[in-house]
Order: structure tokens, then sequence, then C-alpha cells
């Protein structure tokens, strides 16, 4: 069963928390994060991008931005935070075009992670990994939390509900227009007895950072031996799996030697293909479609639903059938992780973002995709399988800064 811990929380001071409270490293570019950081020298973006603070053209994996992080996040932590010294747990709210979604901030287990009782679906880059446990151990802490979703729980639901009627801790809008609420829970050991009844949580999103998490323990148990440590537990938040949106993660295609009509015909004899107005391949309980920007157009093509082996996890997501029976025969890209021919594009930006970047000339094809379903997700995670890369993008995305959890 899932084990969770209430942690002594290091969080903003309640009236800086709009300027501390950053989005995640992961889904902005240096240049995006300096000029978010701009101006207000309390956003953690200066402890989660701390390149931003160095001279333009270092290498993100340089001992100096590890070294910088650390000194950024000293700054921080005494002008503008509070060292929490009892350990408490916190419900997090997000609100994104009225849709609401709540989760638990507590501490989850290294060894439930090891051991699969909190069970992910994609595979890790080593030097993502690796530059994640950099940055841990040159904090001392983990500074972004990994997104975990589970299963609805009636004795969970009833908790959160008592206490999002309270006031709260934090309450304010992110400059993207996502509100963020926060409370602290009442009575934590209710939480972690409610938790040691559900079987298993998920990986949503954060695999990087829980992976470096478990190494970082790794590390500290060689050099420090067995028994309790703070170094066991990392920084989580818990979702119920019917809250969570799941935004299609878009592709293009950089360069090809075909032209648009080769693909027109090429794509054309995979399926039903038409040319349409709208965008939007349609929902996951339909017919597996996709939509292609090509030659100033956009083109839907359904796939044959009979030749889809729907009982396979893995082999029956879109990204898989798109990659099978697309991007390899049709463009010949094999490895979407290291061909510099395909890129990604959150679906946060939307289907319109394809069509500028093809006819801007940055691209040659937009892909727009349909979601992967929390099913799904959580299907692929139960038979202990990995999902291709970049098949789903999460929204709202947790805000970097309001809680950080020390190791020591």
């Amino acid at each position: 069963m899932l084990r969770i811990q209430p942690f002594p929380a290091i969080r903003p001071e309640p009236h800086l928390a709009a300027r501390v409270a950053s989005v995640p490293y992961d889904v902005v570019n240096t240049a995006e994060a300096r000029q978010l950081a701009e101006d207000n020298p309390l956003s953690f973006l200066h402890v989660v991008r701390p390149e931003i603070d160095l001279p333009e053209g270092t290498d993100l994996y340089d001992a100096s931005v590890y070294a910088k992080a650390a000194e950024n996040f000293r700054s921080l932590r005494a002008d503008a935070m509070v060292d929490e010294t009892e350990p408490a747990l916190y419900l997090y709210r997000q609100v994104m075009n009225h849709r609401q979604q709540t989760g638990l901030v507590c501490c989850c287990h290294v060894d439930d992670y090891a051991n699969n009782v909190i069970r992910r679906h994609e595979e890790t880059r080593k030097s993502k990994e690796d530059d994640r446990t950099r940055h841990i151990t040159a904090l001392n802490a983990n500074a972004g939390p990994v997104l975990l979703t589970f299963r609805d729980d009636d004795a969970v639901g009833q908790l959160i509900d008592r206490d999002r009627n309270q006031r709260p801790l934090y309450h304010f809008d992110a400059p993207d227009g996502i509100t963020h609420t926060v409370w602290r829970v009442v009575d934590p050991g209710a939480y972690v007895t409610a938790f040691g009844d559900v079987p298993c949580a998920y990986v949503a999103d954060g695999h990087h950072r829980s992976a470096a998490a478990s190494r970082v323990a790794e590390q500290r148990r060689a050099e420090r031996g067995p028994g309790p440590a703070e170094h066991d537990w990392f920084l989580s938040v818990l979702f119920p799996a019917s809250e969570l949106t799941i935004l299609a993660y878009n592709r293009v295609i950089r360069s090809t030697d075909l032209d648009a009509g080769a693909i027109v015909d090429a794509l054309g004899a995979l399926g039903t293909l038409s040319t349409t107005d709208d965008p939007d391949p349609g929902g996951s309980d339909g017919p597996c479609a996709f939509c292609f920007y090509v030659g100033g157009a956009w083109h839907r093509l359904v796939l044959d639903p009979s030749t889809i082996d729907a009982t396979d996890p893995v082999d029956s997501l879109d990204v898989a059938l798109l990659h099978d029976r697309i991007l390899e025969p049709i463009f010949g890209i094999h490895d979407v992780r290291t061909d510099s021919r395909i890129d990604f594009v959150g679906g946060i930006r939307g289907p319109e973002e394809l069509r500028r970047q093809v006819d801007d000339g940055r691209a040659v094809v937009g892909i727009s995709m349909r979601p992967t379903s929390s099913d799904q997700l959580l299907a692929v995670a139960d038979a202990g399988l990995s999902m291709p890369p970049k098949s789903t993008w999460f929204e709202p995305k947790l805000r970097s800064g309001l809680f950080v959890h020390a190791l020591d």
C-alpha cells in the first residue's frame, strides 16, 4: 500500500507566493525563463533555471549552474520563504478554464517507487536523470514536486472536501490565468491512514525528478548507512485520476525529401483521408485519427479499427500507431528521441501553432493528435510497460517554489 508522510515545508511568505511561484524547469528554455524572471529576483526560476543568472552560452550541465542554483536558493530562502518547524500536509487546487484539480502535497517513499507501488509509464533519459540528481544534491532538497495520480478513492475525497472549507494559505492568479489555491491540512494522520488503503499511485509528470530522488537516496544510504532518513522521501502532489487533464502532445516534421503531394498520397494509402477545416482529430472514444497540416491544408486520416489490436496497451496508443505506420515507413524516422527531423509541441499551444510553424517554414508537416486518456496511462503502467516518448501533456502544470522539501 502507498506510504505518504507530512514534511516541514520550505515555502514562500503568503504575500510573496505569487512572485516566487514559477513554471516548472522543463516547460521553458533558457531564453524563455530569462524573460519570465526579468525584473523579478524572487522568481523560483532563479533556482530551477539558474543558468539565467550566468553568462549566455553557459553549458546547462556545467558545475557552475548547480552552484548557482544552491546560491540562489539560499538567498531566496532567507529573503522570501518560511522554514516550517512542524511537518504538515497541504491541499493544492488549480483552476484552468473553469476546470479544477485538487491534489495532496506530501512526501512519498523512494522504496515505493523502486518496488512499483508508485508505477511509471515512461523511460527516463540518463542525461536528464543525472541533471536532476545533481540539482537535488546541490540544493539538498527537492525543489519541484512530482505529479502523481491515483484511482479515485472515496475516503480521500471526503477528506479533501472537508479541508477545502477553510481559509486558504495561498490564493492567487498566475500570469497565464490559472488560479492556484493552497490549504494546510487539518489532520495529516487521517490522510496517512486513508492512503494506506490506496494500492498504488502512478507517475503522471515528473519521471526524471522521481528517478533522481531515488538515486539520491541510494547514494546517501551508501554513504551514511541504513535507517530512516528524510532523503528516503520525495516531494509529490497526488491527484485523483478523474480530475487530471491530459492534452495532446502534437508533432511537427522539420524536414523531408517528400513533397506535399507525395506525403498526401502516402497518407491516403493508410486509411480514409479527407480534407478538413477542423484540425481536431476527434475524441479518444472514436476511431483512431490524426490531422496533418501539409501543403497549406488540413487533412484528416482515420485508421481502420480492425487493423488495431485494442488489447495491447502500448501498440494501440495513437502515438505508437503514428510511429509504426507513418513516422517510420513514410518519413524514415526511427528514433524520435534523437532524430532532429521531428519536434514536439505541447497541446496547450493548440493546432494553430502547428499551422504557424509550417506556414513560416520552420516545419513541413504539422500533426494534430488526440490526447492519451487517463485510462490508457494507467493500463500501460499496470502492465509494467512504457509509453513512447512524448505521449502525454498535462495541464495545468504544477508551480515550482510553493513547496520545497529539504533532505536534512
